[in-house]
């Protein structure tokens, strides 16, 4: 190891970029980035693997660095009988699918930090998630000495867990065609509402996860089937999180969890992609139901963002981390005593509204902001107007904040990955159309710009990740995915036809450079890649929609636009291909869901031509239309659904569906009645 004259230890990872990789980059540990070298290290000196993989984020993973990976001892162990791979998770998820995997199957669950010890040649034998000191220096002690004692037990067990990992998604699939009804989304919702929480929100039990295209299916659902228990779930999830702690009650924005069942006690790290999808959620919702406080969410979020993750370039940052000086949530936390001197006068009605207790709400005398009771009880406890409530409670945020904002703040992960920045975007369109603010298209048009200049090549192909003026690592099917996502909706609010064309020769890269026509599926990583141990697919939603279920979508969506037929049928097959899975997935499958949706009713395409296009969208954009798909301007353009549909002197509006349009009209209203949907089909 080399030593420097500001650190006693410098490792391989000090040539990084990625914000986690440079934290273990002085730790006694010999660490390597995963790449050639070190796998060649590992082959020529017939050495096993530590593959440990986390994020800047991740509170446990800075748990294990501080007790086994600066420790001397362990370190040395480490360095004298493995070749240890450090893996920042959201540079390399493909490697992180698969030693998930693995321990998955080894353990039965998964979670970071995750530490896969494996074969010189990748091959996986043994893993788990975190460790402490002793245990960890005790199962690498023990696994060392079995390998060297059992080498056939050793390669058996190399070749099952590889196995099982290549056959994890396998299984899901099928070949047969298979047709959806509504029955089909009937059944799916009765199998899901046995997990919902119907008193707090989301699903049972804790730690609660937001999950947010489960959220969005649901309200599809509804949309289609005016089922009041599909509504519910939504709004009773969205309200608790918006008053709960997991929502921060001061500078806006979500934690990634809470660990109790009633949203209140946040794992206090925020991660973009999120932040973006609860927008876009929030978003959805306030369409569907006005509900005003669901506007001041996403205004709110949407600040914390702003301040927060956004480059001056256009590009959205990572995520903040859980800790400050080494204490988990310790920027967000207020004793009782610290708020009553900044509040004043007004403490004692704010300090009720958030549930501050003398002795604290959570631990160890402290307390977390959230909210209980709605604001008219508050107001009448304390004979206030609802308006002067909602003034005392703005003045006390602007006070909290601005205090807050003298604490050390948590650490920052200034990569920009280019999948979450394409979430984010569509966050920025989805809230234009509900608040018709220009700064927020600005802001989608900006960041939609970073990555057409900075991460996508002459050829289509994007790079992952951005930081430091430089793109590394190539991209991943969800980087073309929901790229591919945000440029559609970009389309739909702007109706400039160069985001559309953009859509599409990204997705003709992915059918060139990920497809699998034995599945009928797209592999997570590209055929220009260096091959690992397996080639996965991401196929079942999680805290992201899978890669493959937004492809599937996105091969609709485009399908309908260009009348490319070929787009729509592998959209059907990959759908059919996992269609049993759908009716017992729950919110795993919510995606591959409201892609059902699509097919059980047609979805409707609505050109809006004439010089008073951009209001006339802008009305329509505003409704909760998760069936429709947009397109016009104040001319023809390219694409074949506009022929021969300007009309001079007047704008005009066509609601089509199944190739047929309906008559043609110039008010709003009357195409919104075109557009009302058969509530039981």
């Amino acid at each position: 190891m080399t030593k420097t004259s500001e650190h006693q230890f410098t490792n391989e990872l000090i040539n990084e970029t990625s914000p986690y990789l440079l934290q273990h980059a002085h730790n006694p540990v010999n660490w390597y980035p995963w790449g050639q070298e070190a796998l060649d290290k590992a082959q020529k000196e017939n050495k096993l693997i530590i593959i440990s993989v986390g994020y800047a984020a991740c509170h446990w993973c800075h748990v294990m660095e501080h007790e086994s990976f600066e420790d001397v001892e362990v370190a040395n162990f480490m360095n004298e009988n493995f070749v240890a791979i450090k893996v920042d998770r959201e540079e390399r998820p493909d490697i992180d699918q698969i030693y998930m995997d693995a321990v998955q199957l080894i353990t039965g669950s998964g979670g970071w930090p995750l530490n896969c010890i494996a074969l010189p040649d990748g091959r996986p034998i043994y893993g788990g998630t975190y460790f402490p000191k002793n245990q960890w220096l005790d199962v690498l002690t023990k696994i060392s000495d079995f390998v060297k004692t059992n080498p056939d037990k050793t390669e058996q067990q190399a070749k099952q867990l590889t196995n099982g990992i290549q056959a994890n998604e396998l299984n899901l699939l099928s070949t047969e065609k298979k047709d959806v009804s509504m029955t089909d989304l009937d059944l799916i919702f009765e199998n899901w509402k046995t997990s919902i929480d119907t008193i707090n929100g989301g699903y049972k039990g804790a730690p609660k996860f937001p999950l947010p295209v489960g959220y969005q299916f649901l309200l599809h659902y509804n949309f289609l089937n005016p089922n009041l228990e599909a509504l519910e779930a939504v709004t009773l999830t969205l309200d608790k999180m918006a008053n709960g702690g997991i929502y921060d009650q001061i500078g806006g924005g979500f934690s990634r969890y809470a660990t109790d069942e009633l949203w209140n006690i946040p794992h206090f790290e925020k991660m973009l992609y999120d932040n973006s999808q609860l927008v876009s959620l929030y978003t959805a919702a306030y369409k569907h139901t006005k509900n005003e406080n669901y506007k001041t969410i996403i205004a709110e979020t949407l600040d914390f963002i702003q301040r927060e993750l956004t480059s001056v370039d256009g590009g959205f940052y990572a995520s903040l981390d859980a800790d400050s000086e080494g204490e988990e949530g310790k920027y967000y936390i207020w004793s009782q005593q610290e708020l009553q001197q900044i509040l004043g006068d007004d403490a004692e009605l704010i300090l009720d509204y958030y549930n501050i207790e003398t002795n604290g709400n959570w631990e160890n005398g402290i307390n977390i902001l959230f909210k209980t009771e709605a604001d008219t009880t508050i107001a009448e406890r304390y004979n206030r107007s609802e308006s002067e409530l909602k003034s005392l409670v703005s003045n006390a945020k602007k006070q909290l904040l601005a205090e807050r904002e003298t604490r050390i703040k948590p650490a920052l992960d200034d990569k920009i990955i280019t999948s979450w920045n394409a979430l984010m975007l569509k966050a920025y369109v989805d809230a234009y159309t509900i608040f018709d603010d220009q700064t927020y298209l600005d802001t989608a048009l900006k960041n939609a710009n970073f990555i057409n200049t900075n991460v996508r090549s002459s050829d289509d192909r994007l790079s992952r990740s951005y930081k430091n003026g430089m793109a590394s690592i190539n991209g991943f099917l969800d980087d073309y995915a929901f790229t591919i996502e945000a440029f559609i909706a970009l389309y739909q609010s702007t109706f400039d036809e160069k985001w559309l064309e953009s859509a599409k020769k990204l997705t003709d890269y992915v059918i060139l450079h990920f497809y699998d026509s034995e599945s009928g599926m797209f592999y997570y990583t590209s055929d220009v890649d260096q091959k690992l141990i397996v080639r996965k697919m991401e196929i079942s939603d999680n805290v992201m929609p899978a890669s493959n279920s937004q492809m599937a979508k996105n091969l609709f969506v485009l399908g309908q636009y260009y009348y490319d037929s070929d787009y729509v049928a592998r959209s059907r097959q990959m759908l059919s291909t996992v269609k049993e899975n759908t009716i017992k997935g729950g919110t795993y499958y919510s995606n591959w869901d409201v892609l059902m949706s699509w097919f059980i009713s047609p979805p409707y395409s609505v050109a809006i031509l004439g010089d008073d296009f951009e209001s006339k969208r802008k009305a329509l954009n505003a409704q909760y239309y998760p069936n429709v798909f947009f397109s016009g301007g104040n001319k023809e353009g390219q694409l074949a659904l506009l022929e021969n549909k300007l009309i001079s002197g007047q704008t005009t509006i066509y609601v089509c569906q199944n190739n047929s349009c309906k008559y043609p009209v110039t008010d709003v209203n009357e195409a919104m009645k075109q557009l009302i949907t058969k509530k039981m089909l």
